[in-house]
């Protein structure tokens, strides 16, 4: 009984604590028409403490999004443009000779920020990316033999083009799984992209204020540890996460031969994350099954290994996600 007692007593807290998120949710939506789950995403990413990767041909807001939601937050925003010629010292920064001190000075890259854009990421050789994808991990940036804590909240948000492969370096899957989320951007809807037509070709828009200080979402995080993740939906995450390991356990012998790897501990602790921070958007003290599967195609589908005979049959991790989905028990 005395749980039952906690629980609500938690469910108010959080509700009062979350009250913030649709204010953000208001201001997102007075600039970016439509595109409700990228907007979610993007908010999971940030009370989650989690980097997302968004995947959409160009032209689907995804620049945009990242900048407003920045804007929103009172904190430092950097964009970094991916191109074949980026050095590892353009993300992080180096050492420059001061001929007047005598001395080397730390020149501090655009990595110091609250919010990164890493746009268009896989247009940079591996040397940067993974210089990047080790900021994101260790979060901090060693400069000769000092290092450097990167600041508090940090996030790396990155764009990536599916249709072109000329001159691009895909991610190696090592290095993908260090974003919590990979959204796919898709086309907005007919209605959706008439108000855009109009919002963008009408008068121009008032400028973005801020309506959040950066600690505020550092506070938030901590907040969102506090959510109830009861022991049944663990047993759920695990189930799931440990079916694109052994499928033939969950009566799903077929995709033994079209998953080539499957999915670490990484994932497992990104989806209760995350699905921890969907549940404070939804204002709600504890996790439900749904917010599990809301959240599980997102961390789930650049995790999966396809083997060559998935690709033959044009099998894609999604339809694999769906189907493990589909097969574990749901508490």
């Amino acid at each position: 009984m005395s749980q039952v007692v906690d629980i609500r007593e938690l469910n108010a807290r959080i509700e009062a604590k979350s009250a913030f998120v649709d204010v953000l949710t208001m201001g997102m939506n007075n600039v970016i028409v439509g595109q409700k789950h990228l907007i979610e995403s993007l908010l999971i990413g940030l009370l989650a403490d989690g980097h997302v990767l968004l995947e959409g041909v160009p032209g689907l807001a995804k620049t945009l999004a990242i900048k407003t939601l920045a804007q929103l937050v009172d904190g430092k925003y950097s964009r970094i443009q991916f191109t074949p010629d980026l050095l590892p010292a353009d993300v992080l920064g180096t050492m420059i000779y001061s001929p007047k001190n005598e001395d080397f000075l730390v020149k501090k890259g655009p990595i110091f920020a609250n919010f990164v854009l890493a746009d268009e990421i896989n247009r940079a050789p591996a040397k940067v990316q993974s210089a990047l994808l080790e900021a994101m991990q260790e979060r901090q940036v060693t400069l000769a033999d000092t290092t450097y804590p990167l600041d508090n909240p940090f996030l790396v948000l990155a764009t990536q083009n599916p249709i072109e492969q000329e001159g691009t370096y895909p991610l190696p899957e090592a290095q993908v799984d260090r974003f919590m989320l990979k959204v796919v951007v898709t086309y907005p809807k007919l209605e959706e992209e008439r108000l855009i037509i109009r919002q963008n070709t009408g008068a121009k828009p008032e400028p973005i204020r801020p309506v959040l200080k950066a600690q505020e979402i550092v506070d938030a995080r901590s907040v969102v540890r506090e959510i109830y993740l009861d022991e049944k939906i663990e047993k759920y995450i695990l189930d799931i996460v440990n079916a694109t390991r052994d499928p033939q356990l969950y009566n799903l012998s077929e995709l033994k031969d079209m998953i080539s790897f499957g999915a670490s501990p990484r994932a497992s602790i990104s989806m209760a994350q995350a699905a921890r921070a969907y549940a404070f958007i939804k204002h709600r003290g504890y996790v439900v099954p749904e917010d599990i599967r809301a959240v599980c195609l997102d961390v789930m589908r650049h995790r999966i290994g396809l083997s060559y005979e998935a690709e033959a049959n044009n099998l894609t991790s999604e339809e694999i996600v769906s189907e493990i989905l589909n097969a574990v028990e749901v508490p």
